[in-house]
């Protein structure tokens, strides 16, 4: 929050309360039987003050969405020019495991499990996740292919996409179901990548669409 002046502060503070009142009362008392109500006053607010941050009470669990999805797009942009295409998604693992930790939308560190658990028993709440995760892989691949023209086509920059995030999510969870911490089903979802990974130096020039 440095930087920040006193009212975005307390906005990240608030936010930040809400998410954290909102995991914890799903799962102690199921998400469908928790009301807006309960989660306000958790974090000690109004409940017109949880509709200021949230839209509804699902939306409390995707608030680090865009807050992921730029940071995405922040690191392509950023890339050095001698950065290879692995160089650029190392670095995006490496950042977006800083922002789990730190950012202003993630839920405490010790309730981000709780949370992945909590979205996967859901039905409505894992499509949701579903659709999230296709919208980022869609905008990651196309990010990396105007970032690396010469190595990636539409093709193949979907295929490298869907490989690492694929094998970083199932490796992480693995580690979920077997109640590892965060940090260790972080580091898991990190070796599935580095083994999908490990493919791109492999990969072939793309064809010419006429081709």
């Amino acid at each position: 929050m440095d930087g920040l002046g006193l009212r975005e502060r307390k906005k990240l503070r608030t936010k930040r309360a809400l998410v954290a009142a909102a995991v914890r009362l799903f799962a102690e008392k199921g998400y469908e039987q928790t009301t807006v109500a309960e989660i306000a006053a958790a974090a000690d607010v109004a409940t017109k003050t949880f509709f200021n941050y949230f839209p509804s009470k699902d939306d409390v669990l995707f608030a680090s969405h865009e807050e992921r999805r730029a940071l995405l797009l922040r690191v392509i942009a950023e890339r050095r020019p001698e950065d290879t295409l692995r160089d650029t998604l190392e670095r995006i693992g490496e950042e977006l495991w800083q922002l789990m930790l730190t950012g202003s939308t993630e839920p405490p560190p010790e309730l981000a499990t709780t949370r992945v658990r909590l979205i996967l028993n859901e039905p409505p709440l894992r499509a949701r996740m579903l659709r999230l995760l296709l919208d980022a892989q869609h905008d990651l691949a196309e990010a990396l292919r105007a970032a690396y023209p010469d190595q990636l086509d539409e093709i193949t920059s979907a295929a490298v996409v869907g490989a690492w995030l694929g094998a970083a999510q199932a490796g992480a969870l693995v580690g979920i179901a077997r109640g590892d911490d965060m940090e260790r089903i972080w580091q898991n979802g990190m070796r599935a990548a580095r083994i999908a990974m490990d493919g791109l130096d492999a990969l072939p020039l793309p064809r010419r669409q006429e081709e």
